[in-house]
């Protein structure tokens, strides 16, 4: 069997061509390849005949079964194979014919087939041309060597193509599966955001509502019979939802605080500092902010966390602590981030509340960073908060 010349596949991947299509243009290609090598054959030897034809058309048909059935149409084009040369019809080759199918069956993930099938059509067509008497070493060293080369580069494209597509494939659903972490964890910012604002609101709003419902009541009951009592109890009123609004004001601005730009996207840190200072003088408060660590010094998340635990703690002292001054001290010790703000307010025994607005907010954040956070009376009245944790995170 001389060895037959492998045509150019058509891939399957035709751009947006219709499969169906894709698969009757490799049809018609196969069945004029092997109708060509036959009619040249004919012409050199004048032997062959109808059913040459018969059966290239037959190898160009059982093309179309190859995206359906890619393991039977390897099998059968074996054995159509066979069948060929068992009738002695004009040598097309092993290659030729079988091209298609061992592509097909190793693009479609049947590897295995394919070689076995290819080590058959190989052993068989140099045992056939040695039994017809072509000398060992001619079939060997040419056309053995020539069938296998041929073989193996039609499985070796199909596993390819394969290959290819499987990793396109796992791209695309590792970018399905990366859009949707950054949604969820988009969603849960803006959940954490939301919480974050009602806790606030609930702290600034709670308190005086009752005050004011408090002595609306009071007011209610007076009215025609304490006209005086009547008036305090409106003045009161009065005075608690001022200083609520007063309250309410300060804590939007400290959430509002952009730590990058006016658009609120960007992360904050210890750069944005001023802007708390700021935002508290504006509020009443005597500050004192003493710096000392440059912000390329620390880690963004140690950054933000620090920012974070300074924002809370002034929302803490404007909202409960009846304070007029307040000192903030940031720097670098040892490697670690050191945040004190040290107020001269009531304090934590005397604030309403307790003083805990916030505290468990802020020891959670410094905690997960392997920090610590302590929140305690100062020695000299007022309140204070103590935060340590490392500039540097590990990886």
């Amino acid at each position: 069997m001389p060895s037959g010349t492998t045509p150019r596949s058509g891939s399957a991947h035709a751009g947006s061509a219709d499969p169906r299509l894709v698969d009757a243009l490799l049809a018609v290609a196969m069945a004029l390849a092997v109708a060509v090598v036959i009619a040249a054959d004919v012409e050199r030897t004048g032997r062959g005949g109808p059913a040459a034809y018969l059966f290239a058309a037959g190898f160009g048909a059982l093309v179309l079964a190859r995206r359906r059935a890619p393991r039977m149409l390897l099998w059968l084009t074996v054995l159509a194979i066979f069948a060929y040369y068992s009738f002695g019809l004009p040598p097309i080759g092993i290659a030729l014919p079988a091209v298609a199918a061992l592509y097909s069956a190793a693009e479609r993930g049947h590897t295995r087939s394919a070689v076995l099938a290819g080590v058959v059509l190989t052993v068989v067509a140099a045992y056939a041309r040695i039994d017809e008497g072509l000398p060992t070493a001619y079939v060997a060293s040419y056309e053995f060597l020539t069938n296998v080369a041929l073989v193996a580069a039609a499985i070796a494209l199909g596993v390819s193509v394969r290959l290819r597509r499987e990793t396109k494939a796992h791209q695309e659903r590792l970018r399905a599966l990366t859009a949707l972490e950054q949604a969820r964890a988009a969603e849960n910012r803006v959940h954490a955001e939301r919480m974050q604002i009602a806790r606030d609101m609930h702290d600034v709003v709670g308190h005086a509502v009752s005050v004011i419902i408090l002595h609306g009541n009071v007011a209610a009951e007076a009215v025609g019979r304490d006209d005086a009592e009547a008036a305090r109890a409106v003045e009161r009123v009065r005075a608690a939802a001022a200083a609520t609004m007063r309250d309410l004001r300060a804590t939007v601005k400290l959430l509002r605080t952009p730590g990058a730009g006016d658009d609120g996207h960007g992360a904050v840190g210890l750069a944005a500092l001023p802007a708390l200072e700021r935002v508290a003088g504006e509020a009443g408060l005597a500050t004192d902010f003493r710096v000392d660590a440059d912000p390329a010094d620390v880690d963004g998340a140690a950054s933000a966390a620090g920012y974070r635990v300074v924002q809370e703690a002034l929302t803490n002292v404007i909202r409960h602590a009846g304070a007029t001054r307040v000192g903030v001290t940031v720097r670098l010790d040892d490697g670690e981030l050191d945040i004190r703000i040290a107020d001269d307010g009531r304090g934590r025994t005397d604030a309403p509340g307790g003083g805990g607005h916030g505290i468990a907010g802020m020891t959670e954040r410094v905690t997960l960073l392997g920090g610590s956070l302590r929140a305690r009376d100062g020695a000299e009245g007022g309140f204070e908060v103590h935060a340590r944790l490392p500039a540097r995170l590990r990886t």
